[in-house]
């Protein structure tokens, strides 16, 4: 099946196509497939009343589910379409290489279904500040008067979106802002953006990548084939670096943005002003205003310094797709951040709580500690290969105290003692849901008066939790008590 182009519907048709996974862009693929007439097989790993209903959905639009058997290739499979989350070292994948059966992820799926009229992609990805970039950016292109939505990794699945469903009948887009991470590019090699960013790199999803060369790696693959701009970031010179070394377009640029002064072929900040000085007339000499400091939506009463970094990555490449100055200043004005990312909760006796549960790796919790002043911190859960020395080293004179929860809780309070010896430390031994309530109750008896409580784990929540926003949504249920206490 290499090398075919399968845009056309009949190349599907009575394929046996094994799709690895079900979850949320597992089942669109099968469901997909199924309807392009292939011979569908889903293989998943665990066997639960959620997995048993999806299968029960795809049973009846004729694809095959085998629950509880994610390792063995089902015989016949000629191409796999893999989910995110299965690591290349599967022995499903294992076994495909040595069959020469090539694995396709669900967004090279959706990259190969597209149509020969369809929308662009403005592509994002980077270790953090993904989601609230590609929002912003959806927000701008709106505010320009594009008919666009935020998706990918985001939560709404490329397939769909590519075969047209959630839209009014005849209904299409001008312009798509792709949220994409390292897993996805990882099987996506087919995928050419009209222009890409990577926000930043820092350590994060080691167990899968294997190194942080293969993650970077990863991360590069964005960039190949883009077409008008590579947008990288001018503090975090590894990502430039991916853009020397993308296969690009003839004619596509390299646009930087910082938080300083910018030069020529950047968008920066001076006097509070953000500014472009790539996509003007005269970049040597002109510089043109695209919004205030005041206009991005603060998730903390103030807009942190890795937002404004997401709001001029965003702006870079809606002006790379030609949305005028007054539209990025619009865009932003109208944006209002996602729950769990530096979202404040409530004050309670004069200190303030903090959830920034999406804090899930060291660099989105350095991020967020460099936001306050005076800070309890709960922090742990799973440390997926990260280290913490870095991090603590960093905040150490910012910590009022730190509450531990989670699973690999202790490499954080190893880090702690290496680094900030005199902060006071309380580990609880727990991994349960209800962990929560008591950690909010600790950070409380911890904190003065002017401090923030602050919830920026530095780690995925699945010891403990569905998923980040039940985290959060804990930690804010636990702030309720704790006002409905009277403390």
């Amino acid at each position: 099946m290499t090398g075919y182009d399968p845009r056309a519907p009949q190349d599907f048709a009575g394929r046996h196509i094994t799709v690895a996974g079900l979850g949320v862009s597992g089942v669109p693929a099968a469901r997909a497939l199924a309807g392009l007439g292939a011979r569908v097989t889903v293989v998943n790993s665990s066997d639960g009343e959620r997995e048993r209903a999806q299968a029960a959905e795809l049973a009846e639009l004729g694809a095959t589910v085998r629950l509880g058997d994610g390792d063995t290739l089902p015989e016949g499979t000629e191409l796999i379409v893999t989910t995110p989350g299965w690591k290349p070292s599967s022995p499903l994948f294992l076994a495909a290489e040595k069959a020469g059966v090539p694995v396709w992820g669900d967004v090279e799926l959706a990259w190969r279904l597209r149509g020969p009229d369809a929308a662009p992609w403005l592509a994002v990805t980077g270790t953090n500040g993904k989601t609230t970039t590609v929002r912003m950016l959806a927000s701008i292109l709106t505010a320009a008067g594009l008919r666009t939505a935020a998706v990918g990794n985001i939560g709404v699945p490329l397939v769909d979106v590519v075969l047209g469903e959630g839209r009014a009948e005849g209904a299409s887009y001008d312009v798509l802002a792709v949220e994409l991470s390292s897993y996805q590019l990882h099987w996506a090699p087919s995928v050419r953006a009209h222009s890409a960013t990577v926000l930043n790199l820092a350590p994060d999803h080691l167990d899968w990548h294997g190194s942080m060369e293969a993650y970077a790696a990863d991360k590069g693959r964005i960039y190949e084939g883009n077409t008008v701009a590579c947008v990288y970031n001018a503090a975090d010179p590894a990502t430039e670096e991916l853009v020397r070394q993308a296969d690009v377009e003839e004619g596509c640029r390299a646009i930087g943005f910082t938080l300083g002064t910018p030069g020529p072929s950047q968008l920066g900040v001076v006097d509070g002003i953000l500014v472009d000085r790539a996509f003007v007339e005269n970049r040597q000499k002109q510089a043109q205003e695209l919004a205030e400091i005041a206009d991005i939506a603060p998730a903390s009463g103030k807009a942190a310094p890795h937002n404004i970094a997401n709001a001029l990555a965003a702006a870079a490449l809606a002006r790379a797709f030609g949305v005028p100055a007054a539209a990025v200043r619009e865009g932003l004005r109208t944006f209002h951040p996602d729950a769990h990312r530096i979202q404040h909760i409530a004050d309670v006796a004069q200190v303030a709580y903090v959830d920034d549960s999406k804090a899930t790796n060291t660099h989105a919790a350095e991020a967020s500690l460099a936001a306050y002043e005076h800070i309890v911190w709960i922090a742990g859960g799973l440390a997926k290969g990260a280290t913490f020395d870095e991090l603590v080293r960093t905040a150490a004179g910012r910590l009022r105290a730190v509450v531990l929860i989670g699973a690999d809780r202790a490499l954080i309070r190893e880090a702690l003692g290496r680094h900030a010896p005199d902060v006071p430390v309380v580990d609880l031994d727990r991994t349960d849901t209800g962990a929560m309530s008591e950690a909010v109750r600790e950070a409380a008896r911890l904190a003065e008066p002017g401090d923030t409580v602050l919830l920026a784990p530095a780690c995925a929540s699945m010891d403990m939790f569905v998923n980040y926003n039940k985290r959060g949504e804990a930690f804010a249920d636990a702030v309720g008590e704790l006002a409905a206490a009277g403390h």
